[in-house]
């Protein structure tokens, strides 16, 4: 099958830290993050949530804990989750070190926030005493009072200074296994300070446009914002926040890596927004296939065009091709070329057979 050219994307060279399993930076896949919204304490509810953000293709969950109940908590829910956990704190730097100590394996926490100096040396004791690691979490929302002062409103050079001081409390601690961010819920604003950050540090980043809104302006901010700074080859790890269910997060930014080249897992459908030239139902096809195809992990690409005039060109690029035809006869193709007439009816069915017997190839070639 031929190869679709693109252009390569050259990313940032930096530190490599590891989230438990996960391997963040360098040059290691661009890992996609969640958060709960669950009470972290309701053990039950918190656990059913994490295994559906980790099934949705999650590389790395977040939970809060505002509370002890939440940070003893964690001490169960790791027990039954095989995804990576962060514990993300606030003030509470007791929370912190309950959170290392019961299996969380990165602590997300603002230095500033905690205060004392006494007190984060805790914990980054803790961090290290547990095989954990830290995000500084820099947040245009909650930026220490004397750099709002100096800068009167948050500011790309704000939320940088912030961002190195902070790196430097932790550094002055002898402990680098930590990543960075620096969010605002403005996507000029949040463009900006990480790439001047990226000029000042090679820290891993962890990209995200905070509080980014509902389901659809909240996907359009991230991918905007997102997809600017990784095509530009800054960001290690991204966490799209929506007003939304956690699982949707999960789906905006596995679609943003693959929409530029950067993660290579689960179905990629190519589909046209349909017309009357259509040859089938386009857009019911491609909701039923997206439904029913969301636990293929393997990459495929599937391209649903509804008539001849771009359906073979998109078909030359994918594994499998469905391009419309007329009198309910729609062509199929594989690796490019032509196979087979299929009626509307069959499509479906069809293309869910032959994706899920190219996954199961793959899985054999891979083992």
């Amino acid at each position: 099958m031929s190869i679709r050219p693109f252009r390569d994307i050259n990313r940032r060279e930096t530190k490599v830290i590891k989230v438990g399993k996960v391997k963040v930076g360098g040059n290691n896949a661009i890992s996609v993050q969640s958060m709960t919204n669950t009470l972290t304490k309701d053990k039950k509810n918190t656990i059913k949530q994490i295994q559906e953000i980790s099934k949705a293709g999650a590389d790395i969950v977040r939970v809060s804990c505002p509370d002890q109940d939440s940070s003893n908590a964690l001490k169960d829910i790791v027990k039954h989750i095989d995804i990576p956990l962060v514990a993300d704190i606030h003030f509470h730097y007791k929370r912190a070190i309950e959170a290392a100590e019961n299996g969380a394996n990165c602590l997300r926490i603002n230095p500033g926030n905690i205060g004392d100096k006494n007190k984060i040396k805790e914990i980054v004791n803790a961090a290290k005493n547990n095989n954990c690691s830290l995000r500084i979490g820099v947040n245009a929302g909650s930026l220490e009072r004397d750099i709002l002062e100096k800068f009167k409103e948050p500011c790309p050079e704000a939320l940088v200074e912030s961002a190195l001081r902070n790196i430097k409390i932790i550094e002055d601690l002898d402990f680098v296994n930590f990543k960075v961010s620096v969010k605002s819920s403005d996507v000029f604003l949040s463009v900006k300070s990480y790439r001047l950050l990226s000029q000042k540090t090679d820290y891993p980043l962890h990209l995200g446009i905070t509080e980014a809104g509902s389901f659809l302006p909240g996907s359009i901010k991230s991918a905007i914002g997102l997809g600017n700074l990784l095509m530009e080859g800054i960001g290690d790890t991204i966490r799209v926040s929506l007003s939304d269910d956690p699982v949707q997060e999960v789906k905006i930014g596995n679609e943003i890596l693959k929409s530029i080249g950067l993660r290579n897992r689960g179905v990629k459908i190519i589909s046209c927004p349909s017309c009357a030239r259509q040859g089938f139902e386009v857009i019911d096809t491609v909701k039923m296939l997206e439904e029913k195809l969301s636990h293929i992990k393997e990459p495929i690409t599937l391209s649903i065009i509804g008539c001849v005039v771009n359906g073979p060109g998109e078909a030359a690029y994918t594994d499998i091709g469905i391009t419309g035809g007329g009198r309910d006869s729609n062509m199929l193709y594989l690796n490019g070329i032509q196979t087979e007439k299929l009626a509307n009816k069959e499509i479906v069915s069809k293309v869910i057979d032959l994706v899920e017997k190219k996954a199961e190839e793959i899985q054999n070639k891979n083992k």
